[in-house]
């Protein structure tokens, strides 16, 4: 067994953990063809089944399961004593996966990308953008970027971009001149809203208003429900109805006055966002880099 291909025994654990060949396949940006052949050669090789496949799932079969428990911290290791190497490069090399919101992709992660990639010109960074919440570990990633109260508390969380955001609640110019504006959150009820869902399917029903300690909350109807946040944009700016979102969405469009903020003193201020990740005893050299980077702005 001495000349038994690393590469086939990864391939056994990203299967076995995935459940999946399509979903290891993603994960690890090969084709499922691949592993598929990783596989059958590696069952040759050792002369048993480890996976029970079918149409519907992948399963290890008991043998599959003896060996993925004792190759999956070994694979751990080998890969971290590489990794460790890294370190006596000038800049390290690799690749960073993170899940991160589409906000956060679309107007926050942008010039830190694009910064930290200039200092470290051999580190690939791969983002997904995904506002469903998942286990970013057990899908693959090595850190996710969510807001506080979506982070486990067995997790590090470093700040990473601004400290506080608010959400805004606006309109076009021409709504208001035909149908006026609410003096107070409970009057929002008379207007058409424009709504958002998550790519998850989770509806945002609720709007979530704040003065003085004391909260009110709406249940906004109208015309738009919508996924993308150019569509619901493009409802506010052509006067269909209030919008309610990420002060960094609408910013250059209320710079503009092509939308006017409403309800200023109402807009509920939060925690920015944190990169987090699980304490490890050997952190992959990228996800390293970019964390002290991350520190040192």
């Amino acid at each position: 067994m001495a000349d038994m291909d690393l590469a086939d025994l990864d391939a056994f654990v990203a299967v076995a953990q995935a459940r999946s060949f399509r979903g290891a396949a993603k994960l690890r940006g090969v084709s499922p063809s691949s592993l598929s052949e990783a596989l059958r050669r590696l069952e040759l090789r050792l002369g048993v089944r480890l996976l029970n496949r079918t149409t519907r799932s992948v399963t290890p079969t008991e043998a599959g399961a003896h060996l993925l428990e004792r190759l999956a911290p070994a694979l751990g290791d080998i890969s971290g004593a590489l990794d460790a190497v890294n370190q006596f490069r000038d800049s390290p090399r690799g690749t960073l996966k993170l899940n991160v919101p589409t906000i956060v992709a679309r107007e926050i992660l942008p010039p830190i990308a694009t910064r930290f990639l200039i200092a470290h010109p051999g580190i690939t960074l791969d983002v997904t953008a995904s506002d469903t919440f998942i286990d970013v570990l057990a899908a693959g990633f090595d850190a996710g970027i969510r807001y506080d109260e979506r982070i486990e508390k067995d997790m590090i969380a470093v700040p990473i971009g601004p400290s506080v955001q608010r959400f805004v609640l606006a309109a076009s110019p021409a709504y208001i001149a035909a149908r006026g504006a609410p003096k107070e959150p409970r009057e929002i009820l008379d207007h058409p809203c424009i709504r958002h869902r998550f790519l998850s399917g989770v509806l945002i029903s609720t709007w979530e208003f704040e003065r003085d300690g004391e909260i009110v909350r709406v249940s906004p109807e109208g015309p738009m429900i919508a996924t993308m946040g150019e569509l619901e944009i493009g409802a506010a700016l052509a006067g269909l109805g209030l919008i309610y979102s990420f002060e960094e969405f609408l910013r250059p469009y209320l710079d503009k006055a092509e939308l006017v903020e409403l309800l200023a003193d109402w807009s509920p201020r939060f925690p920015g966002p944190f990169l987090y990740y699980p304490s490890r005893k050997h952190m992959p050299a990228p996800l390293r880099a970019f964390v002290d980077f991350i520190k040192t702005r």
